[in-house]
């Protein structure tokens, strides 16, 4: 059965990536292998992280544990372990199942692959950064029905990753601030005194700045063979008086630099020097590996900075987009906030401007918040407008969030928006960006590049800055026993007091159409660029109050049943009256766990004893024989009873 029949095989007319030779037999390839979800358990998934992420919901804030997450889905083991093997049986070296149950990765032979696949693989190299290679599959991939009916989706086969163009360096336009840095490279530049001036950041000087919460955490992805030098972060650091060290690395580095990748790591830890900072590379360029890989860690970062992204139609089927999106709904489910760069193409996308518009992804993902760019008005800190090349517009393929209609409604009724040719875009899409920082050719920000201090321009800059934003407000909540802020956008949607609205400037990218900046919500610049201090007192007074974080000494609080809906009044036919009485004696029944395997056991049993044709059949069990078979350990019993006792 062919797979992802509507993605089109690599077009070397239009394509980046450049194709060579067959792929050597023996080389060893890493596939992400996306098992299917029920469609319910994926619709419960969406309900429980719009509760949870919604600050006027009684759930706010209640995020989900890994394994309440890998319950809710309810992903039948059979899927896993029979797609395994298959694989398996055609070669693969290694099949590690994700702990949601819900994606493998598979080492595996190309020529296993192929087999595997029925498909040829090629190695393909980008035509601008030669030195990325990659192995992808030159024609359709198919599965055998019975695997298909178990796989969504296999990445790393049609997929071709968006590498960022090399930056065209800008000496940016002569300003009125002082170069606070003591490079002189960064005169008329960026530089973190400016971020923290014009967002409102606490004063570095004060020894408050530098309190970290041991539980805080935040994290950049790099996936374009992009990675840093200690003696630049170094140099940026001491230059710019920041703590820019990286406190941990994930996947394989290498004894070099990167633009994209030191940009993302000097600005992030220039916003919150106090906050622990992971890098996470990802060499085969893939978002879905990513993606699994986080959904994967026990402890993830709370924040992800990703600056990345693509056309809708460049190269990605709705299988792949709603893949991830299901990676990223499992995210924020767990309190992670992910943000991604909105682009550099305005609305033309990478694809260049025709007679549509191209929308990205995963910015336009409704699960994930974009940033948008911008540059000063004028020529010193203060009012911002839209950068004309910062990525913006309405989803092809994804449809207005819940959370989102209001603001969006209520741009496309402004008389001040001037929108495009409505066939240019579409009316019933997602809207981006959700927020925005400086990003734009105008005012670019000051990096430490090998030893050099250029300028740097792009979403890619302003994604981390609003990230570490977004990462000091969580330890602002920590601090005062409450949940992280997990997905962002339903909060940031409720209060657009917390940004400084801009109101000018269109992201055209140098055409004739694009979007306009206007009051309110625009798909220029969202809401606009952060304020620190408004955010700090919005995130503290949420209408309901967090699950406290800590049982004493029994660990953090679990929501249990997160799949079950609270109370509806609308629905239900029992009327909610007053608080019970706090002296009304009740009765619980507390159903204690009983392993997956000796539930197993008792069914197979049961059947055995029941049917006439089996050899066991009318030999029922006693009382304790069943005790013995469900093997519940005492100490569950006990202490769960010492619990309630003690209550």
């Amino acid at each position: 059965v062919q797979q992802e029949a509507e993605v089109p095989v690599h077009n070397p007319e239009t394509s980046s990536w450049v194709r060579l030779s067959r792929a050597s037999p023996d080389r060893m390839m890493t596939l992400t292998v996306a098992l299917r979800i029920d469609a319910d358990r994926r619709d419960q998934l969406e309900r429980v992280l719009l509760e949870v992420s919604d600050p006027d919901h009684q759930r706010y804030g209640q995020h989900l544990s890994q394994e309440q997450v890998t319950e809710l889905l309810g992903v039948p083991a059979v899927r896993a372990a029979e797609t395994a093997a298959y694989f398996q049986a055609a070669g693969a070296r290694k099949v590690e199942t994700a702990p949601n149950g819900d994606m493998l990765t598979v080492t595996i032979p190309v020529v296993s692959a192929e087999a595997a696949m029925h498909v040829e693989l090629h190695e393909f190299q980008h035509s601008e950064h030669t030195r990325a290679q990659i192995v992808r599959a030159g024609a359709p991939y198919y599965l055998p029905a019975k695997i298909a009916e178990h796989v969504s989706m296999v990445g790393e086969l049609l997929q071709f990753p968006r590498l960022v163009p090399k930056k065209v360096i800008s000496v940016g336009s002569p300003v009125k601030w002082a170069n606070s840095c003591d490079a002189r490279g960064c005169t008329n530049l960026v530089t973190p005194s400016v971020i923290a001036q014009r967002y409102k950041l606490p004063d570095q000087t004060l020894p408050e700045a530098h309190q970290a919460h041991t539980s805080n955490s935040m994290a950049v992805a790099e996936f374009q063979g992009q990675f840093w030098k200690k003696s630049d972060l170094d140099g940026f650091g001491t230059s710019c008086h920041r703590d820019v060290s990286v406190a941990k690395t994930i996947g394989d580095e290498e004894p070099h630099g990167g633009i994209e990748s030191e940009l993302d790591i000097e600005y992030i830890k220039a916003v919150a020097p106090e906050i622990p900072l992971t890098v996470i590379y990802n060499g085969q360029f893939s978002l879905l590996k990513w993606a699994n890989q986080i959904s994967s860690m026990a402890d993830p970062p709370l924040v992800h900075s990703v600056s990345y992204g693509n056309d809708e139609k460049q190269q990605s089927s709705a299988r792949y987009m709603y893949t991830c999106n299901t990676a990223f709904m499992k995210a924020g489910a767990r309190g992670i906030s992910i943000l991604f760069a909105s682009g550099d193409q305005g609305v033309c996308g990478r694809e260049g401007c025709g007679s549509h518009f191209n929308p990205d992804f995963p910015a336009a993902s409704p699960y994930i918040t974009a940033v948008g760019g911008t540059d000063f008005e004028g020529d010193d800190i203060g009012p911002e407008t839209t950068w004309n090349s910062g990525g913006g517009g309405f989803s092809d393929t994804f449809a207005i969030p819940s959370w989102q209609a209001d603001a969006v409604a209520a741009y496309k009724q402004s008389p001040d928006a001037n929108l495009p040719p409505q066939r240019m875009w579409n009316n019933t899409g997602r809207g981006y960006p959700d927020v925005a920082a400086l990003g734009g050719l105008k005012n670019p920000y000051c990096v430490n590049v090998g030893g050099t201090f250029e300028g740097v321009a792009g979403t890619s800059a302003s994604c981390p800055v609003v990230a570490g934003i977004f990462a000091k407000l969580n330890g602002l909540r920590l601090a005062k026993g409450k949940s992280p802020l997990g997905f962002l956008n339903p909060f940031i949607y409720k209060n657009p007091s917390g940004f400084q609205d801009v109101t000018s400037g269109t992201n055209n990218a140098g055409g004739h159409h694009g979007f306009t900046a206007v009051k309110g919500w625009d798909a220029a610049t969202g809401f606009g660029t952060p304020d620190f201090e408004a955010l700090s007192g919005l995130v503290m007074t949420t209408k309901h109050n967090d699950a406290p974080k800590s049982a004493g000494g029994l660990g953090e609080w679990v929501q249990q049943e997160a799949e079950v809906p609270v109370h509806n009044p609308e629905t239900s036919s029992w009327v909610r009256l007053s608080r019970a009485s706090p002296d009304r004696m009740m009765t619980l029944t507390v159903a204690l766990r009983i392993d997956a395997d000796r539930r197993d056991q008792l069914e197979r049993v049961l059947l055995e004893v029941s049917d006439p044709d089996h050899q066991r059949y009318g030999q029922h069990l006693s009382q304790e024989q069943v005790t013995e078979l469900l093997g519940v350990p005492a100490v569950r019993a006990a202490e769960t009873a010492a619990y309630f006792q003690a209550a």
